[in-house]
């Protein structure tokens, strides 16, 4: 090796352990500083429920590897129950983990027991504490950071190398918000819940988890549909309605109406394509309320569509008809629409900006509506005044 490569090379390994560090102290500074107490360095955020995770092993010869993890999060009231486990099976889930559970109980005591989840508590039975799980677990601690509001579990785990591998570790985190004694209930079944599951490689700190597919088409499944079906209908439906004759007269009205149509149909059919994908992957949860509108919304903008090719003649005798039909379903439709669009996002749970952004996209649309309304009805009332001012009186 030349001499002139090596100072290269270190700056290279310099560069890539700090980013290492970085990535793998990612963590807020109060867990941090929390799992540095305990000797824990590596650190990060995990991928839903605020969780924070720490961790750092050691060879334990035939035994197997020595895990010790710290696991923080915040609960949403005084009550409540963290917990964090293995799975020794193909794939992280809850059924067959190997649990540690901590409980802040109402009274603010603080416990922490061994669990083993089986299929009978995915059931609902009684999950109990077992001092026999399968691991030998030693040093659990939990402890309350009334300033944060966080909840720390700690503990040290053998973990047997024939059923565990630390470069494939399955692992899952959960947050429940009641207890019973040393019984934790039923955690909430949101999304958040549901994917709290990955495969991590403690040496690495590299993690995939079997829902970061499904969250990034979730992701795009909610923007299709805001933008196509709850921005671009609206749209449509307001080019139809001011620029025919009042306050706009604009002889391609019918161009602009159209194409908004085709296009929002277009994204928000994709979108909800996307939407039917993702409830029949997910074996665990349904949405019926979001489903049937969606399916609703679907069946009913197709209906409105075929206008665009089918809609009946201007001298119809049937038309007067056709148009309060179509006009009708129009608004209910837009009314549905922002009713399951709303409803999207409370089941995604992502941060308050998804939210805020579509109240400010039907805010918007709105006061362009009321601005044209209002100048429409007075110009009416204008016309009709000076109509009446300008009839020849009777003899």
């Amino acid at each position: 090796m030349s001499s002139s490569t090596k100072p290269a090379i270190l700056s290279t390994l310099a560069y890539l352990s700090l980013f290492f560090s970085i990535a793998l102290s990612s963590c807020s500074d109060g867990f941090n500083n929390k799992a540095k107490d305990v000797n824990i360095t590596n650190c990060k955020e995990l991928t839903t429920l605020g969780a924070e995770f720490g961790w750092s092993y050691t060879s334990s010869g035939l035994n197997g590897t020595k895990v010790h993890i710290i696991l923080g999060a915040r609960l949403q009231s005084e009550m409540g129950w963290l917990a964090w486990g293995v799975n020794p099976g193909k794939r992280p889930q809850m059924v067959g983990t190997r649990a540690v559970i901590g409980i802040r109980q109402q009274n603010k005591s603080l416990v922490i027991k061994t669990y083993n989840i089986t299929k009978d508590t995915k059931l609902g039975c009684q999950l109990l504490p077992s001092d026999n799980i399968g691991v030998e677990v030693s040093n659990a601690k939990i402890e309350y950071m009334q300033e944060t509001s966080y909840l720390v579990i700690h503990a040290a785990m053998i973990l047997p190398l024939e059923k565990y591998n630390i470069s494939e570790l399955n692992h899952v985190w959960q947050v429940g918000h009641y207890a019973e004694d040393l019984q934790p209930a039923m955690h909430p079944t949101a999304l958040q819940n549901v994917d709290s599951t990955e495969t991590i490689d403690l040496a690495t700190g590299h993690a995939r988890s079997a829902g970061h597919h499904r969250r990034h088409l979730r992701m795009v499944h909610g923007i299709l549909n805001m933008v196509g079906w709850g921005t671009l209908l609206p749209v449509g439906v307001i080019i139809a309605r001011y620029s025919r004759r009042h306050p706009i007269k604009y002889r391609h009205w019918f161009v602009l109406h159209a194409g908004c149509q085709i296009t929002g149909y277009v994204l928000g059919t994709t979108g909800w394509a996307i939407g039917l994908w993702l409830g029949h992957a997910s074996k665990y949860y349904t949405f019926h309320t979001h489903r049937l509108l969606a399916m609703f919304i679907f069946t009913f903008t197709t209906l409105q569509m075929l206008a665009l090719r089918f809609r009946l003649k201007e001298n119809d005798e049937y038309r007067k008809h056709w148009n309060m039909y179509h006009h009708f379903l129009g608004y209910a439709l837009l009314a549905t629409i922002a009713v399951n669009i709303f409803q999207g996002i409370a089941i995604l749970e992502p941060n308050r900006t998804w939210k805020s952004a579509y109240i400010g996209i039907l805010g918007s649309l709105a006061a362009i509506t009321l601005a044209f309304e209002v100048f429409t009805w007075a110009k009416f009332l204008v016309d009709k005044k000076r109509s009446k001012n300008t009839q020849p009186k009777p003899l």
